[in-house]
């Protein structure tokens, strides 16, 4: 009898039962006989086969149609194990799961008969499967199981670097878009990030800084400060609309690479947000409030964001070079620009941890669920 393609199951046989005498000697009888498995099944699960202790739980119980099984999971070293599942089921269909009791004993009632299939799985170790067929009425002890290391999901995590693992990482940041639109590239979702290298961290600011939308975006901006005549000192015509396109994008350029790559790589500070998701509403503002001038060193450790607040203030002072000179603030309003700008960080940031994320599809499936 095939249970899938892959597997055959163990089909146990009874005979029928003639009186109560016949009946006591039978079930002093272990009685079994087991069906071949295919040989072209290499999966890395275990399918467990031999005796099982199938009785009647006495003479009335042929009048009910539905059974029970049940068994005892242990460890390599015989030891009865409890942080495992049992899953109950049949074809195309899962009918129970019961997790293992303390002394590694799992039970299943009111079981109809037929074909079914048992699997054991923990985490971390091989799953173990078993096939049966249930008779009416029937009360089945599956043999002990055993569950073992499953050494190829050791080999999976050797040899995987904090950089390899990092690069993923970033790899699927640069695909979080707003709306599916507006990039979304420096913030992260992982509960324990990996930290960036200075490589990545001057990769990750020019993909920002190159990106479609940004270029765009910035187009716009030139063209609503010529319509308004801003910088009248650039004049009009294509020549004024070129020098405000540059300038600004001379601000996104150097904010982009002063704060969120020259600096952090010197500083060995991560110039991404760090999403927290949960807690209590108030402990998420903090968070994202504090962002601005509080952030994660690459050794994991809090520290003051040095790289945000010196990006502020360096891109400030910097506009004097390629401004008009009638137009070129004093060191006064270069601090002032320098708090507004990391104000506007922190209002970016609340936004980041309690909007951004639902209208940002596709996130990665590892990133943490939404409180």
């Amino acid at each position: 009898m095939n249970f899938d393609s892959q597997l055959k199951g163990t089909i146990l046989a009874r005979g029928s039962l003639a009186g109560l005498g016949l009946w006591v000697l039978l079930c002093a009888l272990p009685i079994a006989a087991q069906a071949g498995q295919n040989p072209s099944d290499h999966s890395s699960s275990s399918t467990v086969t031999g005796s099982v202790n199938c009785t009647f739980e006495g003479l009335q119980s042929n009048l009910h149609s539905s059974g029970t099984i049940s068994g005892r999971i242990l460890d390599q070293s015989g030891v009865p194990f409890s942080g495992a599942h049992v899953t109950l089921s049949r074809e195309g269909q899962t009918q129970d799961s019961v997790l293992i009791t303390d002394d590694g004993r799992f039970y299943f009632a009111d079981v109809a008969p037929g074909l079914v299939r048992l699997t054991v799985t923990s985490e971390g170790l091989a799953p173990q499967t078993l096939y049966e067929t249930l008779k009416a009425g029937q009360t089945c002890i599956i043999p002990d199981i055993t569950l073992t290391v499953a050494t190829q999901m050791t080999q999976v995590v050797v040899g995987v670097t904090a950089a390899e693992r990092a690069e993923d990482e970033v790899k699927e940041q640069e695909k979080q878009r707003v709306l599916g639109v507006i990039p979304n590239f420096y913030v992260t979702y992982e509960h324990r990030p990996a930290p960036l290298t200075a490589k990545m961290k001057f990769e990750l600011a020019w993909k920002s800084a190159s990106d479609p939308f940004t270029l765009g975006a910035i187009g716009l901006v030139a063209g609503i400060e010529q319509a308004g005549n801003q910088w009248p000192e650039y004049g009009q015509g294509v020549s004024g609309y070129a020098k405000r396109y540059g300038a600004s994008y001379a601000d996104v350029f150097t904010g982009t690479y002063i704060g969120s790559a020259a600096l952090p790589s010197l500083l060995k500070q991560d110039p991404r947000y760090f999403y927290q998701g949960t807690g209590s509403k108030r402990s998420r503002l903090l968070h994202a409030l504090a962002s601005s001038v509080i952030c994660k060193g690459d050794n994991g450790k809090l520290e003051p964001n040095y790289s945000n607040i010196g990006g502020a203030f360096a891109t400030g002072a910097l506009a004097n070079v390629y401004y008009p000179s009638d137009q070129r603030s004093g060191t006064k309003v270069v601090f002032s620009t320098a708090l507004i700008r990391i104000g506007e960080t922190a209002i970016a940031d609340v936004f980041q941890e309690f909007f951004i994320r639902k209208v940002t599809p596709n996130l990665p499936d590892r990133a943490s669920t939404e409180p």
